[in-house]
């Protein structure tokens, strides 16, 4: 494919995925453009070959349809964690909708999507229940449709394992709601990876992956690994479900929301592999232990370009 559209490239798993497409030896000639409302979003990613980054609202019909112009795929990134009920479903729904049309118009037949694990139409929460629409919307569109969906993801930036350690490093004890919620993380580099197969492959059309580690945790487990391997392990107490959804509403109102109320209501599903569907092995990639990465960043001063190489090295990932 000569151009690639990636929104929400700007993210965690969108660095991830281009700073592997302008390592790959058999980019040349290929373009990616990454729209963003903030170009100084974008501007660690300047610095990649063959990598325009763009600014723009790809909410806005007029835009998306200039951004789309001569373009091959799309891949759609784009999603949040926090907000109303109607901003999950102007991001996790609407735009989805309007993507389809607009490649429709446009010519653009193939899109990968990133959904998550634990969608359906009775999910708990208002996440749960967009990312099922969203993901409808795409297969309806008569459009050649690849879904991923993962578990959370980890890797050096992430807002997950990291948040923990900063939150053990701050606090005597870690009260925690969903303390028994259970996961299967997956590698932020693993997912890229599984971006580019799906592009490269054909046979991926009109399938569902889902995108798990080889590993499965309870939160307070990951909680717990995150401070040991940061260097500050606290106790962590588990907090009932009456007293997690208060801690919620209060951190609901703070600024930078780390914990809502429909974030508990998502913990009331299992974040790993159904077992029904396809996965990583099935795109060629070998799921990527969490233990093998994660010691490497949340360490101190594991973020030093040295430390990083040795965390792609221990991976087995090396460039």
């Amino acid at each position: 494919m000569e151009h690639v559209l990636v929104l929400g490239g700007t993210g965690f798993l969108g660095h991830a995925f281009c700073a592997q497409w302008a390592d790959r030896s058999n980019a040349a000639g290929t373009r990616i453009t990454v729209p963003t409302r903030h170009a100084l979003h974008g501007r660690d990613l300047l610095e990649l070959p063959l990598l325009e980054v763009e600014q723009a609202d790809v909410h806005d019909d007029a835009a998306l349809a200039r951004l789309l112009d001569g373009c091959d795929a799309v891949i759609n990134l784009v999603a949040i964690l926090h907000g109303s009920a109607r901003e999950f479903e102007h991001v996790h729904v609407a735009l989805p909708r309007r993507l389809a049309q607009a490649c429709r118009s446009a010519g653009v037949r193939r899109i990968v999507h990133v959904s998550a694990l634990g969608v359906g139409p009775q999910a708990p929460s208002h996440y749960l229940r967009t990312k099922t629409e969203g993901e409808a919307a795409l297969a309806q569109s008569g459009l050649e449709v690849t879904v991923l969906r993962p578990s959370v993801m980890f890797g050096a930036g992430d807002r997950f394992l990291n948040m923990f350690a900063r939150l053990e490093a701050a606090l005597p004890v870690v009260p925690l709601a969903g303390a028994a919620s259970r996961y299967q993380p997956v590698w932020v580099d693993d997912v890229a990876q599984a971006l580019l197969r799906c592009l490269e492959r054909p046979d991926t059309i009109g399938r569902v992956y889902e995108c798990v580690g080889p590993e499965v945790y309870m939160l307070e487990e990951l909680v717990r690994l995150a401070g040991r391997w940061s260097g500050h392990e606290r106790p962590v107490m588990a907090l009932p479900d009456a007293i997690g959804r208060l801690q919620a509403l209060v951190m609901e109102a703070l600024p930078g929301t780390l914990l809502s109320r429909d974030n508990l209501d998502s913990m009331r599903v299992d974040s790993v592999a159904s077992g029904t569907l396809p996965g990583l092995p099935d795109l060629g990639i070998e799921p990527t232990a969490l233990g093998a990465v994660a010691p490497l960043y949340l360490a101190p001063g594991a973020t030093s370009p040295e430390n990083l190489d040795a965390l792609r090295r221990n991976a087995g990932r090396a460039r």
